[in-house]
């Protein structure tokens, strides 16, 4: 996953609305209901359906540090949709999306202007229609820096060109060398 990717799922992840099981066979038996079996659960978290088998009867109480992390992820990667899409759907539509970041902008200027690339933090929010076509992206299979170009085009927009209102000349940003990302709509 990539740093927009990451960004996206941790900002669902903050919208559920229930906790996901904390102990393993409870985290194996929502996996085993929503995969449909123990075979596609040990392809999923790199175990045998044997072990599967074993940690959804209890006989097993812990697993491998490394297993328990692809089980956890797994369990959250699948947790609440509904939520995740609602809070996704609403983004898209009416709320936006906000981008806290701190990563070096570049951009393309007319002659007689800087155009040197600096680290900038910003926390800028972005219209409905850059949350759509982000989410759109993220969905298709978009690579980072595609979504990065979405991000950078809706900060060109809002933050560097103030909605039409200065730096018209401005025509490329780019986002270079994040130090952080964090979304939230």
């Amino acid at each position: 996953m990539n740093e927009i990717e990451e960004a996206i799922e941790r900002a669902d992840r903050e919208a559920f609305t229930k906790e996901p099981p904390k102990t393993l066979k409870g985290q194996i038996g929502y996996l085993i209901r929503q995969l449909g079996s123990a075979k596609a659960v040990a392809q999923e978290i790199g175990v045998t359906a044997d072990s599967v088998n074993r940690y959804r009867r209890g006989a097993r109480k812990h697993a491998r540090a490394d297993v328990a992390a692809k089980i956890d992820d797994a369990v959250r990667k699948r947790w609440q949709p509904l939520v995740r899409k609602r809070r996704q759907r609403q983004a898209a539509t009416t709320g936006g999306i906000t981008v806290e970041t701190r990563a070096r902008f570049g951009y393309t200027a007319p002659v007689g202007t800087t155009d040197d690339g600096r680290f900038r933090r910003l926390t800028v929010r972005l219209p409905p229609e850059c949350a759509q076509r982000l989410f759109d992206a993220r969905d298709a299979g978009a690579s980072d820096q595609q979504m990065r170009g979405i991000i950078a085009e809706g900060f060109k927009e809002i933050y560097f060109q103030d909605g039409g209102g200065r730096a018209m000349g401005l025509s490329d940003v780019e986002i270079n060398d994040i130090d952080y990302l964090d979304l939230d709509y």
